[in-house]
């Protein structure tokens, strides 16, 4: 079967003033199936940032290609839309103007962004907030504006870079909810980052776990939880035993990143 994405030996080394040549990902490869949600997690500063934005077209890579579509890309596009941590909204501008930003700047004509966006706003929950303001929405209705201007545009591959991060424990789990029910009706190919293993493990098809810096691809968990899952399959064991496998992985690199060692379940120093 044809990838919907495909990343071949992507590498990235930054030039730092102070440190030199950091090298930030290397000999990256994967394949992601249409429809398939992937989440990314790792150790902060393992590069799952900069190797979402190489996929997106914000920063190149250093050698390596991203094929989408059976097309190599190198720079951003409309076949690719990115969802940031922070919202992003343009204040001046209502719900309605907001998610149709993207499709003004394609000049679709008025008549079909209006429409889109009637759409749009109505599948992320927020009938009825068509002319509120970004001041006047709570962190999580902001970010299903965010979820649904980046669907105005009908990308082929959603880019996600913990976009729940800044929200409170409880509306984040709704938001993860509501992620999945839009998802299961849209079936868009998703890249996800996280920092929280259990949001990775409810929403993912799989599961990337990135190695510390220079980020490579550690291991590749495929979750087996059925469809559609509540929220409540987070208190299952078996739930339980993909996140403690995830963390275990993580925790390793963490601890070697550290210059430390784990022994018996305690860590110590090298």
């Amino acid at each position: 079967m044809t990838p919907k994405l495909e990343v071949r030996g992507l590498n990235k080394t930054y030039q730092d003033r102070r440190r030199g040549a950091v090298e930030v990902l290397r000999n990256i490869s994967l394949m992601v199936q249409e429809g398939e949600f992937v989440c990314i997690v790792g150790a902060s500063g393992c590069g799952k940032t900069t190797f979402l934005r190489i996929i997106d077209g914000l920063v190149p890579a250093d050698t390596g290609a991203v094929i989408l579509d059976g097309r190599e890309v190198g720079a951003p596009g409309t076949d690719r839309a990115f969802v940031f941590q922070a919202d992003s909204l343009y204040p001046w501008r209502t719900v309605e103007e907001n998610v149709c930003f993207g499709l003004e700047i394609q000049g679709r004509p008025r008549e079909e962004c209006r429409r889109a966006s009637t759409d749009l706003i109505r599948l992320v929950g927020l009938k009825g907030f068509e002319r509120h303001y970004p001041h006047e929405l709570s962190g999580g209705m902001r970010q299903r504006v965010n979820l649904a201007r980046a669907l105005a545009v009908k990308p082929a591959v959603l880019l996600m870079d913990e976009p729940f991060a800044a929200l409170d424990a409880q509306t984040r789990e709704i938001m993860q909810m509501e992620l999945l029910r839009i998802w299961n009706q849209q079936r868009k190919t998703v890249l996800f980052i996280t920092h929280q293993i259990d949001e990775a493990v409810y929403l993912a098809d799989r599961v990337l776990v990135f190695s510390a810096r220079p980020g490579r691809i550690k291991a590749d968990i495929r979750i087996e939880l059925p469809r559609p899952r509540p929220l409540s399959v987070k208190r299952t064991p078996e739930f339980a035993l993909y996140a403690e496998k995830i963390w275990t992985l993580i925790e390793e690199e963490v601890l070697d990143s550290m210059g430390m060692a784990k022994e018996g379940g305690r860590a110590h120093g090298g």
